[in-house]
């Protein structure tokens, strides 16, 4: 655990971390979470029958498109030249919901974090609009990192 935050200067101005001699290692994340909705919506997702279109396709591409874009939406963020984005949704009868998961990678001197959860917020967040006309309640819930590995920090995991 770092003993000082990293964005804040020694005048506690917000600043961004100089990566500039660190190394260029292969580093991953990957992040998850959830969109919780009623049984009767989930069906209605899964039919394909929705007025907007394919769900699981347009938020697939919404969190690859949010993962490149994060360093514009994060200010501190470094923009990063990232060599895989995987963004995976998967169906959670008990929840009942969707289950969204991103991998993202890149050789550089930071970290992916960012762009994983950000994959994973956006993806939950356009499910979420493309099903909102049937289902207003719905919950977007336990966006997390899962595990990330590279870097001098190594590899790290959640508890389960």
């Amino acid at each position: 655990m770092a003993k000082s935050l990293t964005h804040i200067g020694e005048s506690g101005e917000a600043r961004m971390v100089d990566v500039s001699e660190k190394a260029a290692t292969e580093r991953q994340a990957v992040a998850e979470g959830k969109v919780v909705m009623s049984r009767e919506t989930l069906d209605l997702v899964l039919s394909g029958d929705t007025k907007k279109g394919d769900v699981f396709a347009v938020a697939r591409i919404a969190g690859i498109m949010a993962a490149k874009r994060t360093s514009e939406l994060i200010p501190l963020c470094h923009p990063l030249p990232i060599t895989k984005t995987e963004v995976q949704i998967g169906v959670d009868s008990d929840l009942p919901g969707l289950l969204v998961r991103a991998v993202v990678k890149v050789t550089g001197q930071t970290g992916v974090e960012m762009e994983a959860l950000t994959a994973v917020s956006v993806a939950c967040l356009t499910i979420y609009d493309m099903v909102k006309a049937v289902e207003r309640g719905m919950r977007i819930e336990g966006i997390r990192l899962l595990e990330k590995s590279g870097g001098r920090s190594g590899h790290w995991r959640a508890d389960q």
